[in-house]
């Protein structure tokens, strides 16, 4: 593995190693036996905000030995209109690895080619490949890992995460259902490209949820969509809820890649009685995106 770039492109095994190697980081926190970016200095270009991405990603490559610098979009010529890869030639030479969140995936593709060192998405308007990472860690930690379980999708059937969580499904083979309004659905040429039958999509809430073992949600509206009325106006019924969950499996977790809009993509109460996956859901970006960087490291 060069770089982390989606879901898509990585294989059963890739994700599987992944996983095993932030389980054994997790383990042997604070007394790493090595030290993989001894002398190196990772990038973080982030033209996106961010609160687990970015702290996690400082601490995790601290303590995997290496030295991250932070480099706001606005901070860099890239802010002023410099090609994405002029920026990646010039680092390049410069660093030894580069993150980046942003809004076109194209962007961190064109950067990992033209700058020839490790690069990972950590974010775009097509992927969360690190997120997910994560979250499949948590549902391996709650509920023993994937196999024969059930996950739902509520919420936006064409976002980073649910285009990420279908590739995962696709690779690793579990059951996935996605209940969204049909007008944010994925559309036909994802789907064939996608080529998955173990992945459902549904307008039906209760439909995707009734025995599922992991009922997973996100924000209505992604970053750059805010004031978008409309279309948050259309995912009134899909709201993650006390009644909701009674169709899902009994002993089922509940997951949010967070930061959540209590009393709208789910409730407070509901958010408050899983806290304890969603914030281990959220430690676990650490664990995942150290994996990711002991992966890459040269």
């Amino acid at each position: 593995m060069k770089h982390l770039l989606t879901i898509e492109h990585l294989t059963a095994a890739e994700i599987g190693g992944l996983i095993d190697s932030a389980a054994a980081l997790k383990a042997e926190r604070g007394a790493h036996a090595t030290q993989p970016l001894a002398g190196q200095t990772w990038a973080m270009i982030f033209t996106k905000s961010s609160t687990r991405t970015r702290v996690s990603f400082e601490v995790g490559i601290r303590e995997l030995g290496g030295s991250p610098m932070f480099l706001s979009g606005n901070d860099i010529q890239l802010g002023r209109g410099e090609p994405i890869i002029d920026t990646a030639r010039v680092l390049g030479r410069m660093v030894h690895g580069a993150i980046i969140r942003t809004f076109a995936q194209q962007d961190v593709e064109d950067f990992a080619k033209m700058s020839g060192i490790p690069t990972i998405n950590a974010l775009t308007d097509d992927e969360h490949p690190c997120q997910i990472l994560a979250d499949l860690l948590t549902v391996r930690e709650k509920l023993g890992g994937w196999e024969g379980k059930r996950i739902a999708f509520v919420g936006d059937g064409f976002s980073n995460m649910t285009i990420s969580w279908m590739w995962a499904a696709k690779h690793l083979g579990f059951d996935l259902a996605v209940a969204c309004p049909g007008d944010y659905s994925p559309d036909a040429q994802f789907i064939a490209r996608l080529n998955a039958p173990n992945i459902t999509i549904t307008p039906d809430p209760a439909e995707a949820v009734e025995g599922a073992h992991v009922i997973n949600t996100d924000v209505w509206l992604s970053m750059g969509q805010e004031g978008q009325a409309e279309k948050e106006a259309a995912f009134g019924p899909y709201q993650v809820n006390g009644e909701l969950l009674k169709a899902a499996a009994t002993g089922h977790i509940v997951l949010h890649c967070l930061p959540a809009y209590r009393g709208k993509e789910i409730t407070e109460e509901v958010l408050e009685a899983h806290a304890g996956s969603i914030f281990q859901q959220a430690e676990n970006r650490l664990h995942a995106q150290k994996a990711v960087l002991a992966a890459l490291a040269r």
